[in-house]
């Protein structure tokens, strides 16, 4: 593996360039010195005993207190857990911050809230939008996180499964997870190879999850969970087909709305019931 493919094994522990640089240094070298490390990586001198302080205080590198100081890289896997350990404790100092405030927060912006969305029009009601890519990802990751009962997904190829995978994979085994997938005759050659590759993905991700092949084109794309035909329940993220609008320039719809996501259910059912297939075609 060349230094490159290397460097993007780091890319999750979210290093600064400068920091990046010098642990790889000395998971190659081991036990060393800051000027070693300084003539060997190129971070200046001024800068590399700073580099190895902030690697020391994320639990990434031991300083051995020797004449020159020496540096010693912990165990990758031991690198690994304090990674995920140090992201914990952020977010639970975060969690605690936001509690601090809580109270206040909606005693005061409760009020403003209420009487500015007493000025919606219907249709804001009903929607609002995000653009597609990152911002629907993320409001599609809140749906899993949200999802208490059931989970039923709508998709093409599921293309976006990488970016939502760790989050799908973390919903309870309580909620019930439904994927409609188009069936591939109706896809392009790349698109059915995209999707066989998620397929795949989906079985290490969510092994149970329920999924079929709609045998009639999907007119809307997107995610809804815990739906209820007494409306008093569901969220939905969706995205209606549009093919003459390039993908970088679509929105996707957000809505909160119990009665529609109650639609989409019974759609959804529907298709799943009678026009789609149980198997994926050889």
């Amino acid at each position: 593996m060349n230094r490159d493919s290397e460097a993007e094994l780091f890319e999750a522990l979210e290093l600064t360039e400068y920091e990046q640089t010098t642990l790889q240094a000395l998971l190659r070298l081991g036990r060393t010195t800051a000027p070693s490390l300084a003539e060997a990586t190129g971070v200046p001198k001024a800068r590399i005993y700073g580099v190895l302080e902030s690697l020391a205080d994320q639990g990434y590198v031991k300083i051995v207190p020797e004449r020159p100081k020496r540096y010693v890289p912990k165990p990758p896997e031991e690198i690994l857990d304090r990674a995920t350990e140090n992201r914990r404790q952020e977010f639970e100092s975060f969690r605690s911050s936001v509690d601090e405030v809580r109270d206040e927060f909606l005693s005061t912006f409760g009020p403003l809230y209420e009487q500015a969305s007493d000025e919606l029009t219907p249709t804001e009601e009903l929607f609002h939008v995000v653009d597609v890519g990152e911002p629907s990802e993320e409001e599609t990751r809140m749906l899993y996180r949200e999802a208490d009962q059931h989970l039923h997904i709508m998709t093409k190829s599921f293309e976006y499964l990488p970016s939502v995978a760790p989050t799908l994979g973390e919903v309870s085994e309580d909620v019930e997870v439904r994927i409609l997938f188009l069936h591939p005759e109706h896809l392009s050659e790349s698109n059915r190879a995209v999707q066989r590759e998620r397929l795949d993905e989906l079985r290490e991700v969510r092994p149970e999850a329920g999924v079929r092949f709609s045998e009639q084109l999907l007119p809307w794309r997107g995610t809804f969970v815990d739906p209820s035909l007494d409306y008093d329940s569901g969220k939905a993220v969706l995205l209606v087909e549009e093919r003459d609008v390039p993908l970088h320039m679509r929105q996707a719809a957000i809505t909160e709305n119990e009665s529609f996501v109650a639609g989409l259910e019974r759609l959804f059912d529907l298709t799943w019931r009678y026009e789609s297939a149980t198997e994926y075609p050889d």
